[in-house]
């Protein structure tokens, strides 16, 4: 009885192996064929289809411009907002326009061009009568056009991030739908839907969604980073706008007709504001 079933089961066995070995010897033909193609980065762009190829250089190229972008306006917005800060320093600590024009050490600084407006400005209007209501127009409207050109200039860059993060997915999306049909015709063409022949050119594609998720990500977050940078830039120009507007209005206070002096305005102890902050509440 024992000998009846060693025999069965070596029978058995033997049965096992005939029938498994032609599907572990098609397994070992397809690892084997996968393991041929080079499925590295590298690998799998040599081995990509041409549109395919000039996908990944735009996204590449994409990523390198916005890397560019980013170092350059780094530095352009940290200088300016330091001029800018500088400026304001002075203005709010001047008595007078003259006095603030006289003391400028900006000569260089795209800011200081809110300054020569102004003095521009009051060059042109001192040739003939003017009055005051007339004269802070026209200086407003010089100011508001220099504040516009500026954030205008420190903006430069900044539409080229916007369209990379939003247009870069869509890009490595086309790489991935050109690459998964080039799959799709190998598989017909080769009649099989074997792994080694679907596998390679699978990669391929999905490597162009990364790519393009690679370019655009950090697009968007550089964007969004500048966007905040140059509306706190934005906020120093109108501090910088509020200030000479005061001196402005300060230095044709002194020369009015009906300018008059405040001593018990200016000489109101400090106290008393805060006594009636106290009762207001």
């Amino acid at each position: 009885m024992t000998r009846l079933t060693l025999g069965l089961l070596l029978l058995c066995s033997g049965m096992f192996f005939l029938l498994a070995s032609p599907a572990l010897a098609t397994t070992a033909t397809i690892v084997g064929s996968v393991s041929s193609h080079d499925l590295s980065p590298w690998g799998m762009y040599q081995g990509a289809d041409v549109v395919v190829k000039t996908v990944l250089i735009a996204l590449l190229s994409a990523s390198i411009l916005t890397w560019a972008i980013w170092l350059f306006k780094m530095i352009q917005l940290k200088v300016a907002s330091r001029h800018a800060h500088r400026l304001l320093t002075q203005l709010i600590d001047k008595k007078s326009f003259a006095q603030a024009c006289s003391q400028l050490s900006l000569e260089q600084a795209p800011i200081i061009l809110l300054v020569k407006a102004v003095q521009h400005e009051l060059k042109l209007s001192s040739a003939a009568a003017t009055s005051d209501e007339g004269l802070k127009e026209r200086v407003v409207a010089r100011i508001d056009r220099v504040q516009a050109s500026l954030i205008g200039d420190i903006n430069q860059g900044t539409g080229i991030l916007a369209s990379i993060g939003s247009v870069a997915p869509f890009v490595g999306l086309f790489g991935t739908v050109w690459g998964i049909m080039n799959s799709f015709i190998g598989i017909a063409q080769t009649q099989t839907t074997n792994l080694a022949v679907v596998a390679p050119g699978i990669a391929e594609a999905l490597l162009a969604t990364a790519v393009g998720l690679v370019a655009a990500i950090p697009a968007v977050i550089i964007y969004n980073y500048f966007s905040r940078s140059i509306a706190q830039y934005r906020v120093i120009i109108a501090d910088i706008m509020t200030a000479l507007m005061i001196l402005l209005s300060r230095d044709l206070d002194r020369h009015h007709p009906d300018a008059r002096l405040l001593p018990d305005l200016i000489n109101v102890e400090p106290l008393t504001a805060v006594s009636l902050v106290k009762d207001a509440c």
